[in-house]
């Protein structure tokens, strides 16, 4: 009875200070979790490939941006802040890497280049 009475008391001082200490390692990053650093995509086109088998789509599916749409001229653009949509006449549109300083600058290269002026 003695022998579990100190037992007890020993603990009682002992664990407070090992939860301390682990306190002190994960706040200095040791001992704590470690964050994962991020992996390089693979060369693969199989994730995409699976996200597109995987949408549903009862209409036409942008093959860019994996969006729903009534026909293929009004798929969205995947990174409107840096490209241009330019709607050709057939029915379809191209994204395009935005050219200059002004609005349909883009658009206007294409066309001088469809003209052979370009």
């Amino acid at each position: 009875m003695l022998f579990q009475t100190l037992l007890s008391a020993l603990m009682l001082l002992i664990l407070p200070a090992a939860a301390q200490f682990q306190f002190f390692e994960q706040m200095f990053n040791q001992g704590g979790p470690q964050q994962q650093q991020p992996q390089n995509a693979g060369s693969d086109s199989g994730a995409y490939q699976q996200n597109y088998e995987n949408t549903h789509c009862d209409k036409y599916l942008c093959p860019q941006t994996l969006s729903c749409v009534h026909f293929p001229h009004h798929c969205p653009c995947a990174w409107p802040a840096v490209e241009d949509k330019v709607e050709f006449g057939d029915g379809s549109m191209a994204c395009v890497s935005k050219g200059g300083f002004k609005a349909g600058e883009a658009a206007r290269k294409i066309e001088l280049a469809r003209k052979g002026l370009l």
